[in-house]
């Protein structure tokens, strides 16, 4: 899923860290293994990671439960990155271990807000030949 659109093209070595590390990502959240205070992580889930070219780097864009408390969720996992970079180290097995900043995926509401304009175009249309 593309969050931002950019020209940026990512190598298939990006590609392929960056969804290792998105489903076990994930995995963690579900299982809660990152022990993080004050979230329930089960109610977390990552859309998509995007890596650094230098592997060092994971931007992962994640999404509460509805959608709800957006920014506090991403403020308490970047407060706690060092929690779920110590419990995706217990899962992965690569040279470096990436550095975690976690981003809210805003994609929902901007797939949404499309698509309400294009209904709206579409009543127009309709409204349009009903009077001509």
């Amino acid at each position: 899923m593309g969050n931002q659109t950019s020209s940026r093209t990512y190598s298939q070595r990006q590609l392929r860290v960056g969804e290792l590390v998105k489903q076990n990502l994930g995995e963690l959240f579900i299982r809660n293994e990152a022990k993080i205070p004050s979230i329930n992580s089960k109610l977390i889930t990552v859309t998509e990671v995007r890596m650094t070219p230098d592997l060092k780097t994971a931007r992962a864009y994640v999404i509460p439960l509805g959608g709800v408390d957006m920014k506090e969720t991403v403020r308490i996992l970047t407060e706690y990155s060092h929690l779920v970079r110590r419990a995706l180290s217990k899962r992965l097995d690569i040279k470096f271990l990436p550095k975690l900043t976690f981003v809210e995926d805003n994609s929902f509401e901007y797939a949404e807000k499309i698509e309400r304009i294009i209904k709206k175009i579409k009543i127009n249309d309709t409204e349009k030949k009903r009077y001509n």
